[in-house]
């Protein structure tokens, strides 16, 4: 962490007023992004992002805190930008093909930003998840409840959605940790296949009560199928909705 100064300059005329104020905060962060780029975290110090925006360490101190500041608003504006081209919710598609789309831009965007990405996912503090990751996390449950309201998921939920999380930045940083024309693009497609085969049934095959019995996937399946369209059983009291939810929960587990 660079070390925090305590003399006092008068604030940039820039930073005169809220709307400056924002102004000159969402231009130190896209200064410092690029920085991060370019050179690393080690080149986000606050003398270089200072100088390369045109103003004094003391701002950046008084907009962000420090240095950890700082990077906690880059990290929150790489999510904003990792959202902003996320692929729609189409809820009339095909919920795996839905699911790929998010997928393929995961490991898109994390292999184009590499310095970013470490930042949003491989540098965090265990137990804590950032709180700028959780519009990104809604939207992959969202997608996760879709292939269970579909008969297709085999697992619970939450399960499923840890799942694609860790296959996803794990094929990202196991392609980042390879030079660039050594990486084989069969990976992250190859894992994507074993991802879905654990999380999800194969429409073209149907089993036989047999298979059913021996596997329990059936009522896996019908159970989250149930669970992902609770919302909608109207009929049912709140209460009534909750108690069932627990019960289906059971057979998920």
């Amino acid at each position: 962490m660079d070390e925090l100064q305590t003399d006092e300059t008068p604030a940039d005329a820039t930073t005169s007023g809220s709307g400056g104020r924002d102004r000159m905060r969402a231009q130190i962060v896209e200064v410092a992004a690029g920085l991060l780029a370019s050179g690393g975290r080690d080149a986000v110090s606050t003398r270089a992002v200072a100088a390369a925006a045109g103003t004094q360490a003391p701002t950046i101190y008084r907009l962000f805190g420090d240095k950890d500041g700082l990077l906690a608003a880059v990290l929150e504006y790489g999510f904003s930008t990792y959202l902003a081209d996320k692929p729609p919710l189409d809820s009339t598609a095909d919920p795996i093909t839905d699911l790929r789309a998010g997928w393929d831009l995961h490991i898109g965007f994390g292999l184009a930003n590499p310095a970013l990405f470490l930042l949003m996912y491989a540098d965090t503090r265990p137990g804590r998840r950032p709180a700028a990751a959780e519009a990104g996390l809604a939207i992959l449950r969202t997608r996760i409840r879709n292939i269970g309201a579909a008969g297709r998921l085999r697992v619970d939920e939450g399960l499923a959605a840890e799942l694609v999380q860790a296959a996803g930045s794990g094929a990202v940083l196991a392609l980042l940790a390879v030079p660039q024309e050594s990486r084989d693009p069969r990976l992250a497609d190859t894992m994507f296949d074993a991802l879905i085969a654990a999380i999800a049934t194969d429409p073209a095959h149907h089993e036989t009560a047999d298979d059913r019995a021996r596997t329990g996937v059936g009522a896996v399946t019908a159970a989250n199928a149930l669970r992902a369209r609770l919302p909608e059983l109207e009929m049912l009291t709140d209460g009534e909705r909750h108690v069932l939810g627990e019960w289906l929960a059971r057979i998920t587990h």
